[in-house]
């Protein structure tokens, strides 16, 4: 209990004692660039789940706060410019407009207007951190120079459960998926990780699902009868896997499917980079201090935004360079680490530019796990068992 008790100071602990080792770049001005759009979101399936419309840029706040912490003592100085480009808006005008100021960005952004601010001959030089999009192929195959990632990918989301199924030794999966091109990709992930894991998958489905005014009196009623209707006659299996980015379906499957299983994927038992419910490794410091600027839950994206911040704050802090040619090969290098509130530094991976870091499973109210799992080995770092390892790379920009 004494253990127990005295963890949440393990941080800070470990800070305090990396300051002694810090190369500071004294007496400069930090510019640091927010750029997202106002892009559909799914809306909340009940009056519990409140609608967030400042997702993501509070945690870039809560960063800059973390950092001017830090600074102050350094005579180092940041500001944080953001543009939030409306839905139909110029994304490119108001990429170059931060760029001609600096070329730190934090990037809340969808793949093509990712790609197309990447691509920008403005941001060649720039460092381009993704806190959004889990798609693959921007760390694959449509992979930049300027481009780094501390979402995770599909890949790593889908091996952080299959670990864990293998854990469990249910190897049999029953997949459905909407009919989005996320939907799709994630299922592919999840494809690859039950090759690779040992798993199989029974049967494969698409479901279109509109389950029409889900907050009517008889909304209920009508997803309780159609719901076993679109699950039934499936193999036999020993969990459903749903991929549905939209909430369109999934969180309807719980309790309500055919046969009696769990549910894991997009909803019920979901692969994230953070929880409004996680505490351990001091992360409730975190959680408090968000709550007490923003009187919410810090979201998935509020964090991303947040370690963000958090990577260019200790480049600059640590490298001892004044330069972004500087603080980029000191996040490439090996000496490298950023602190998240997981138990261990994270670092990116050279071949994909992927930040290695562990994959909170939880299910609707508690924590159940972290991946990577017991027994599950690298030669290198473990979290590197999670997403796509250097010789599976598609990306030709390693090193």
């Amino acid at each position: 209990m004494r253990m127990r008790s005295l963890a949440w100071l393990l941080p800070f602990a470990i800070i305090s004692a990396a300051n002694a080792n810090l190369a500071p770049s004294p007496g400069i001005n930090v510019e640091i660039g927010y750029l997202g759009r106002d892009y559909p979101e799914p809306l909340p399936i009940s009056l519990v789940e409140p609608a967030i419309s400042d997702e993501g840029v509070q945690g870039a706040r809560l960063g800059l706060a973390d950092n001017l912490a830090t600074g102050r003592f350094l005579g180092q100085a940041y500001h944080l410019s953001e543009k939030i480009a409306p839905r139909n808006g110029d994304i490119i005008s108001d990429a170059k407009a931060l760029l001609q100021t600096t070329h730190l960005i934090v990037a809340d952004l969808e793949p093509d207007d990712l790609l197309r601010i990447a691509d920008l001959p403005e941001a060649r030089d720039a460092i381009i951190i993704n806190v959004r999009t889990s798609n693959d192929d921007v760390r694959g195959k449509d992979c930049r120079r300027n481009l780094f990632h501390v979402a995770p990918s599909w890949t790593m989301r889908a091996d952080a459960l299959a670990q864990y199924m293998a854990w469990k030794r249910w190897n049999r999966w029953f997949l459905l998926k909407g009919n989005t091109k996320e939907d799709v990709d994630y299922v592919d992930a999840m494809k690859r990780a039950a090759k690779k894991f040992g798993s199989f998958i029974v049967e494969e489905r698409t479901v279109v699902f509109d389950p029409g005014n889900r907050n009517s009196e008889t909304g209920h009623q009508q997803i309780q009868t159609q719901i076993p209707m679109r699950t039934q006659s499936a193999p036999q299996h020993d969990i459903v896997f749903v991929a549905d980015t939209q909430d369109s379906f999934g969180d309807y499957l719980l309790w309500r499917t055919s046969v009696p299983k769990p549910v894991a994927g997009t909803q019920g038992l979901v692969a994230v980079a953070w929880s409004p419910l996680y505490e351990e490794y001091g992360g409730i410091q975190l959680q408090t201090r968000f709550r007490a600027q923003n009187k919410r839950p810090m979201t998935e994206r509020d964090y991303l935004a947040w370690l963000a911040m958090r990577v260019f704050g200790e480049a600059i802090t640590r490298s001892g360079k004044s330069d972004v040619d500087g603080w980029r090969a000191y996040i490439m290098s090996t000496q490298f680490q950023v602190a998240g509130f997981k138990g261990q530094g994270m670092s990116f991976r050279p071949w994909d530019r992927q930040l290695r870091q562990p994959i909170i499973l939880t299910g609707p109210r508690t924590i159940v796990s972290m991946s990577p799992q017991e027994g599950f080995l690298h030669p290198t770092y473990l979290t590197d068992t999670l997403g796509v390892d250097a010789p599976e790379t598609a990306c030709k920009l390693s090193g």
